[in-house]
């Protein structure tokens, strides 16, 4: 079978996960709780919080009041009534490979079920699935589909399914392309989830004035910092890293949707990198992301490393009440010896540039978050050196189709090609900037998040 990870091997053995079984709701309460007194207490503790500082304070009370979402909702599933039964006995979610050299497919069990086909059958080609979704809802899955297939990017879509008994199911698809030791394309590897079957009514509608909708806003408020951030004075991190990231929206009518990217200063002197995107889009996208992204600082406070914080996070996100998928990239920075410690579930790895050239890392196993409950996700450890030029990015940075063809795991291209221009700007913030100016008008048909770390000479 063909595998969606990058051909070459990790070094580094997965990390061991935890019980499947996982921590009872009130025992990821107490630990939330525990969270939050360990970081009151390494507030109080750090000189220049006590001493005023009105942005160092500002960013002590937003992971505050991420953790304290993570609580709350975490408290509202303890106390929710039951879900009702769903309306099918199908599986949340199936997996499928579909060769573009054969025409050939694999799909698993699950994936039957959820189309209601008989397994004798055999799967569905991948120019026969199109025929299978009502005429609205084809054009999205091709344009989804041709996306990651020509431009080599990760695919997320939503679209409804006719099932042989005439009933309609909505699912989610989630892909990425497969590539060759050459870095073609030969496959597509895709976890489709049946939306239907975890949509039901919140237990609680929360107002205006909710902790829930502030969360939203706060993911917003953030995008906007770090983009006053970006075109001003660059954030410094420990070490000798300078980190500066931007929000790069869509057209004005474009939804939001549950991308991000963040910088957090561990305890020690440590860094913590990380870009995501969680699935959905509208109101509810952002919602989710504010608290992935609070859970995420939680975990990595708490002293995770980046492969066991995506272990966790996944089962966070895996078991809530309404799971969804997200691809994230984790990046740990050790300034003492300047090395970099990451882990991706599903997410494009690290640009990486020095001395003019550029190139992407290779990437440690890991599926998307959300897709399967018992995984594990590898971890691997590249030394950095004075002057390297690290880019993160979500998906949408480039909404064009490049000349040369697919990008996929070797990296984007147009990133690429800037490499010398980024190993020879003298801060982070003029690194973006060149960045931000490759991202012409026309390619802002979707929206995306980037970050740049650069290590001081």
């Amino acid at each position: 079978m063909l595998s969606s990870q990058n051909p070459q091997p990790p070094t580094e053995p997965p990390v061991a996960q935890a019980d499947p079984a996982g921590p009872t709701l009130d025992e990821l309460i107490a630990r939330a709780r525990r969270l939050r007194e360990d970081l009151d207490a390494a507030r109080r503790a750090d000189p220049r919080a006590t001493a005023g500082e009105p942005v160092r304070r500002a960013a002590w009370e937003l992971v505050g009041s991420w953790l304290d979402d993570v609580g709350e909702q975490l408290h509202e599933l303890r106390t929710a009534p039951d879900p009702p039964a769903p309306a099918s006995s199908a599986p949340r979610v199936g997996s499928a490979e579909w060769n573009l050299l054969t025409d050939g497919a694999i799909w698993s069990d699950d994936l039957y079920a959820i189309f209601g086909r008989p397994r004798r059958e055999g799967p569905l080609t991948l120019d026969q699935l199109p025929s299978f979704l009502p005429a609205e809802d084809q054009p999205a899955l091709t344009a989804a589909v041709t996306g990651c297939l020509v431009d080599g990017r990760p695919m997320d879509c939503e679209f409804r399914i006719t099932r042989p008994d005439g009933t309609l199911r909505t699912v989610r698809m989630a892909g990425e392309p497969v590539l060759d030791d050459d870095g073609g394309t030969v496959a597509l590897w895709a976890m489709i989830r049946d939306v239907d079957e975890v949509r039901y009514p919140v237990p609680s509608q929360r107002g205006p004035g909710s902790r829930a909708r502030r969360g939203g806003v706060a993911g917003r408020e953030v995008e906007r910092a770090l983009a006053e951030e970006a075109h001003g004075a660059p954030a410094t991190a420990p070490g000798d890293l300078e980190v500066a990231a931007r929000y790069l929206p869509a057209g004005r009518s474009a939804p939001l949707t549950g991308k991000w990217c963040d910088a957090l200063e561990l305890l020690g002197g440590a860094s913590l990198l990380s870009v995501g995107d969680l699935a959905g889009r509208g109101p509810a996208a952002v919602a989710g992301t504010a608290t992935a992204l609070g859970a995420i600082r939680g975990i990595a406070l708490a002293g995770q490393s980046p492969a066991a914080l995506l272990g966790h996070l996944n089962q966070l996100l895996d078991r809530g009440a309404h799971p969804v998928l997200a691809s994230v990239l984790c990046c740990r920075y050790e300034p003492a010896d300047r090395s970099l410690v990451w882990a991706q579930a599903g997410h494009p790895a690290p640009l990486l540039c020095r001395d003019g050239t550029g190139w992407a890392l290779p990437r440690p196993t890991g599926t998307l978050l959300g897709a399967v409950g018992d995984t594990a996700y590898a971890e691997r450890t590249d030394p950095l050196r004075p002057g390297d030029v690290l880019v993160l990015h979500t998906d949408g940075l480039f909404s064009d189709i490049p000349e040369r063809g697919a990008t996929g795991h070797a990296g984007d291209h147009r990133l690429i090609d800037l490499a010398d221009r980024l190993s020879a700007a003298g801060t982070a913030a003029e690194c973006l900037r060149l960045i931000v100016e490759e991202r012409a008008e026309h390619d802002r048909h979707d929206d995306a998040c980037v970050l740049v770390a650069r290590v001081g000479r």
